[in-house]
């Protein structure tokens, strides 16, 4: 995925990791430094970490800010597709206020938690995918959770192998 960030000087643009390395690559370097002092486990220096923008790119994107590829949404839940797609379909569900991860999710509102895995299968069968696919929510750095707003990537269309990543 890429994103804007800020700086002292203003927006910087971050690449994909994979616009680096190929993914064989990228499998051997993440796996050799993930448990490295300074390294976020995901193949980089933890330079690239997830900041914490007054503007999060995700609430921008709930409040119509930013377009995106709409998939649905309801009052408090939208689904859009992923600008970096990792399988044929690929949405985003994400919650309208700001939650920084799953487990504050969790914490703060069950229901909310429970509306964004509802919305998410309905993603799923507005996408045409729902006789296979998977939910991930990444959480911390190590998980590979690049935003910092808690979000459900819905993947499918294609055959998912095991373990992941």
């Amino acid at each position: 995925m890429r994103y804007l960030l800020p700086d002292s000087t203003g927006l910087v643009f971050v690449p994909s990791i994979t616009d680096r390395w190929p993914r064989t690559q990228l499998r051997a370097t993440t796996r050799r430094h993930a448990q490295q002092p300074g390294w976020c486990g995901r193949g980089y220096p933890a330079r690239h970490k997830i900041v914490d923008v007054p503007e999060c790119l995700f609430c921008d994107i709930a409040a119509e800010k930013l377009p995106a590829a709409r998939v649905l949404s309801t009052e408090r839940v939208v689904a859009f597709r992923d600008i970096d797609p990792q399988a044929p379909s690929h949405v985003l569900v994400i919650p309208k206020g700001h939650y920084p991860n799953l487990a504050a999710l969790a914490e703060a509102d069950a229901g909310l938690l429970h509306e964004v895995i509802s919305q998410a299968h309905q993603a799923a069968v507005a996408e045409g995918i729902s006789d296979g696919y998977r939910i991930v929510f990444n959480t911390g750095l190590q998980a590979g959770q690049t935003v910092p707003h808690v979000h459900a990537h819905v993947l499918g269309g294609r055959w998912m192998a095991w373990p992941p990543g």
